[in-house]
């Protein structure tokens, strides 16, 4: 058996039986040599007769006959420091005894300095390791951070106090006396007509009362000459001490065989006390503090508000008037909310709370007055105290209450009646919604999540919140937003139609999916030409009283003025990026649309700018987010100047009650979507296409030298877009006709690349989408296809007809041919064309959302195949370097933050650096 303490004539052998409770603490049971369980109190005594650091034991959990303890304690109790001299413990059982064996092992480096020089700390203080040649040293690594985390102290203090460590201030509840001297640190307030303070050495004794500093004429002599000879055996043990107090101050150039004697400027004295003052206590160095400033660590304002509505019923209501008690207390004395004003009226930064002294911030408690007096003159409502905005600092939910210990003051707990916790907490994570069942003429079995989505619509418009439905393009927004619809007429009495706006190119999408869906609502298509306007419109409406009304932007924009007449049940834009331009007369006229309920579908909530967002919100939430003025300065200027995570994470917070977002990579959704591969075709420029790429760039630059502002944007842009043509094809950038294939293929690699990769697509059976930003491209590809492979492949462009579009989908979705060319622009939101499995984009777009909207036109719900995604660069151009740009950028979309400008803010070298042609 394994046994943990040398053998005595006086020893008495008892039995430990060590078992693992959880990571990082252990239940020990003991027994007598005769395997007779020992009673708890037996065995507390037995192993904590020495411990003070845990008051003899009296702090562990323990049950009748076990204990649990820490890996620390578990190291400190059976060390020799600490364990009983008469009691030898061996081992209960094998595991029991390979525990002991591993705990002896350890005790050569637990409480030696030397274990800091096996230490290594992870870049990010994440973690502690100790590295020694045949030691497994887990146990160690679990014991140290415990031993630490007591002492107040993470891991990113280690590199600061390795120092210490190493100098002898491991273990940390070492005995800090220098013989009979306690070297301790003194901090003097300034003297009368002075502004420094003073930081010091200062020496005593238990016999002593007062403390002892060297003489003026030996405040600079070494350590030992500066004492009093009945002192001087003490020198080399003060020498030490004082050397480890000079590790832990952030001060620099202290000289350690000499006595401390600094002056510190207010700078120097706040970080002392926020910094080393902190650090110093916690390490069992005792710091001496002016009595005003001697509880300033402990000294905390904590205030609970106790919210609760008026009205007796159970469930809160939005309107509900809110109810307040404030609570004050510092230092566990209470205060009244007429002596917190009192206080905060003499705008002070030290504040006498009975006969002791306390700093506080005085900015806080202007603000929390304010407060104060803003919730007395108002009658805050549910409503109200969901959209106010309080300050960063007054968060802190009672259940916390505990680690508010160890946060800095000033405290705040705010208190929400229970049902009103819970009619937050809906709101924000969207759980425990109420129960709807789908409408029983809805002709679709929905899946979970769009359960949820639907249910979710129903509660924000009972509440009467406006909501933003953003989940990934194919995860089914419209059939959410068809069975919301169709909850609305089947159970509440509504006379009142509904308005569904949408780009031009989802017009026939929206009709087919809701007679596919909903055959029962009547639905009236507002837009052809000859379309009802005015009066007739009007009277149409309460004629055929259709349930919804179909419309584009375009044709909502011409008609604004008696459309903004009537009262719609809910107001819907699809694709409501389409009002992201605030100034334009679209973006103007569709938000003062007057509905009960609006509603707001997109896959990209911002797909270029924050200014989007607040048009969007604007839309559902008309005055939620502040004036545009507002907005920029307190969100789009910190996050796209200074990319700010703060103010990223407050507008995150500040949107998350009214925008629901699912992505495909969740995998609680269950999609069982097949797999998407994405992969790029770098193609060389030909000889002609590198001559005219850099004699474009070299005009280019020297024109873009002489010009300031707007018109050099213009110019970046316009120099973009002809580049862009040029690595597709120099025709394209000529302007030239264009002449048999096989000599266009010879012109352009990318060309040849796509017309071959489409050939092979076709010749395996199987169907492809090509994307492009330009007419003349789409063009050339169909002229190529037809001639060389006699294949006729339809270029949708935004220019063609709703009802041409809807015929090629549908004829494109049931084989009829292979090859589909789609403008990006018209192509790329609101279609589904899943028959294709591969999808090559000819060019590249600067936004990587609008790119990814085209490709979800074939990766999107109903897919069963494995899609191929082709984005074809052309090497050591623009297009590669702004490639390796986006892929960076990318991340941003996933935080609703993107700007599609970003290539014309460059400045000239950078620039010149992305536009140059690399070989």
């Amino acid at each position: 058996m394994m046994t943990i303490n040398a053998p005595s004539p006086f020893s008495k052998k008892l039995q430990l039986q060590i078992e693992v409770a959880q990571e990082g603490y252990f239940t020990l049971q003991g027994f007598t040599a005769d395997g007779v369980a020992l009673e708890a109190d037996a065995l507390i005594s037995s192993l904590f007769f020495n411990y003070e650091e845990n008051v003899y034991g009296l702090l562990s959990n323990r049950t009748d006959s076990t204990v649990e303890v820490s890996s620390s304690e578990l190291l400190d109790i059976v060390s020799p420091r600490y364990q009983h001299p008469f009691i030898e413990w061996h081992g209960k059982n094998t595991e029991s005894n390979n525990w002991l064996e591993k705990i002896s092992i350890l005790q050569a480096y637990w409480q030696e300095p030397k274990l800091w020089s096996y230490a290594d700390i992870a870049d990010d203080f994440s973690a502690l390791t100790f590295s020694i040649a045949g030691i497994d040293t887990a146990l160690l690594e679990i014991a140290v951070q415990q031993k630490l985390n007591h002492a107040g102290l993470v891991l990113a203090d280690v590199p600061k106090l390795m120092p210490f460590f190493q100098r002898g201030g491991w273990p940390l509840e070492q005995n800090r006396q220098a013989g009979a001297i306690t070297v301790s640190l003194r901090l003097s307030e300034p003297e009368e007509d002075a502004d420094v303070w003073l930081l010091e050495t200062v020496l005593s004794t238990a016999t002593t009362k007062n403390y002892w500093t060297p003489a003026i004429r030996k405040q600079s002599h070494p350590i030992v000459e500066a004492l009093p000879v009945k002192w001087q055996i003490f020198a080399e043990d003060i020498e030490q001490q004082q050397a480890q107090i000079a590790d832990l101050l952030s001060l620099e150039e202290l000289r350690s065989d000499i006595f401390i004697r600094v002056m510190l400027e207010d700078l120097q004295v706040r970080t002392f006390l926020r910094e080393d003052l902190a650090r110093l206590q916690a390490l069992g160095f005792e710091v001496v503090l002016p009595a005003w400033l001697k509880d300033l660590k402990q000294s905390k304002i904590r205030v609970r508000v106790s919210t609760g509505n008026v009205a007796t019923k159970r469930v809160a209501g939005l309107d509900d008037i809110l109810t307040f008690k404030w609570q004050f207390s510092m230092n566990g004395q209470s205060i009244s909310p007429e002596q917190f004003k009192k206080l905060v009226d003499e705008k002070r930064e030290f504040i006498r709370i009975g006969t002791e002294w306390f700093r506080v911030d005085a900015n806080w408690m202007q603000e929390m007055r304010a407060l104060m007096q803003q919730a007395e003159d108002e009658s805050w409502t549910v409503r109200e105290l969901l959209f106010r905005e309080l300050p960063e600092n007054l968060s802190s939910p009672p259940e916390e209450e505990a680690d508010d210990e160890m946060r800095d003051d000033p405290i705040f707990a705010f208190e929400l009646q229970q049902s009103l916790k819970s009619y937050m907490e809906q709101l924000q994570e969207k759980k425990g919604l109420p129960t709807v069942p789908a409408p029983l003429t809805l002709q679709a079995e929905l899946r979970p999540y769009q359960q949820e989505g639907f249910e979710w619509l129903v509660f924000m418009r009972e509440q009467g919140f406006g909501a933003c439905l953003a989940d990934d393009m194919g995860l089914g927004k419209t059939v959410q937003l068809i069975s919301y619809l169709l909850y609305l007429y089947e159970t509440a009495d509504l006379t009142k139609p509904s308005i569904i706006i949408c780009p031009t190119s989802v017009l026939g999408n929206w009709q087919k999916e809701i007679a596919r869906f909903a055959p029962s609502l009547i639905v009236h298509t507002h837009y052809q030409a000859n379309r009802a306007k005015e009066d007739v419109f009007k009277h149409l409406v309460e004629r055929d009283k259709p349930h919804v009304i179909l419309s584009t932007y375009g044709t909502v924009s011409q008609d604004a003025n008696f459309l903004q007449e009537m009262s719609w049940a809910a107001v819907v834009l699809d694709e409501a990026q389409n009002i992201k331009n605030m100034q334009t007369l679209q973006s103007k006229s569709i938000r003062k649309l007057h509905g009960a309920h609006h509603i707001a579908l997109t896959g990209t909530p911002v797909e270029n700018r924050l200014s989007e967002l607040w048009a969007i919100f604007d839309f559902i939430h008309k005055g939620y987010l502040g004036s545009f003025g507002r907005f920029n300065e307190e969100f789009i200027l910190p996050i796209e100047r200074d990319e700010s995570e703060p103010h990223k994470q407050k507008l995150r917070a500040k949107i998350q009650p009214f925008l629901l977002r699912r992505t495909k990579r969740d995998p609680n959704l269950q999609l069982n979507l097949p797999d998407k591969q994405e992969s790029h075709a770098y193609c060389p420029l030909t000889t002609e296409q590198a001559s005219l790429y850099e004699g474009y760039i070299l005009e280019t630059l020297d024109q873009l030298e002489q010009l300031t502002g707007f018109q050099k944007k213009g110019r970046v842009l316009k120099m973009l877009s002809k580049l862009k043509q040029l690595c597709n094809h120099p025709a394209l950038y000529l302007k030239e006709p264009f002449e048999d294939a096989e000599t266009m293929l010879t012109r352009s690699t990318k060309l040849e690349r796509i017309v071959q990769m489409a050939a092979e697509i076709v010749d395996n059976g199987e169907q492809c989408l090509i994307f492009t930003q330009y007419i003349g491209m789409g063009q050339l590809l169909q002229h190529c296809f037809s001639e060389l492979y006699n294949v006729d492949a339809p270029f949708l462009t935004g220019a063609m007809p709703k009802q041409q579009r809807d015929r090629l989908v549908e004829a494109f979705q049931a084989g009829d041919f292979p090859i589909f060319i789609l403008s990006l622009k018209a192509g790329g939101t609101g279609l589904n064309l899943t028959a294709a499995n591969h999808v090559l984009h000819a060019d590249r777009w600067w936004n990587p959302a609008v790119e990814n909207q085209a490709t979800d036109r074939a990766y999107r719900i109903g897919q069963t195949q494995f899609v191929q995604v082709h984005k074809f660069v052309t090497i050591g151009t623009i297009e590669e370097k702004i490639d390796k740009m986006l892929a960076q950028k990318s991340a941003l979309s996933e935080e609703l933050i993107q700007s599609s400008q970003w290539l014309t803010e460059l400045e000239d070298d950078e620039l010149r650096a992305l536009m140059t042609l690399d070989f």
